[in-house]
């Protein structure tokens, strides 16, 4: 999974699958940190949950994580402020077990 650090912040493409029956990180899918988020894709209820449980799992504030482009699509590119590269791998390392 690509992961860019630069500055602080690590930036990273999430897959989300809006109203699925709970919210979780399932790990890497083609590249991508696969986010399932039980917010329907309305009014940005999705993005704003992707927010929270980025924020939540990564014991960061909500205000250090952004996304930065795809608000509109499945596939977006979010920057998390505060955190390294090995924490996104350990996040991922974590679904798997």
């Amino acid at each position: 999974m690509e992961v860019k650090e630069s500055r602080g912040a690590v930036v990273v493409t999430v897959r989300v699958t809006p109203r699925a029956s709970r919210d979780a990180i399932e790990g890497e899918h083609q590249g991508m940190l696969k986010v399932r988020l039980t917010a329907p894709p309305v009014e940005d209820r999705a993005n704003e949950a992707l927010v929270k449980l980025l924020a939540a799992r990564l014991n960061v504030p909500k205000s250090a994580v952004r996304i930065l482009a795809g608000e509109k699509g499945r596939v977006k590119r979010v920057e998390i402020m505060g955190v390294s590269r090995a924490q996104i791998a350990a996040l991922v390392d974590s679904c798997r077990t």
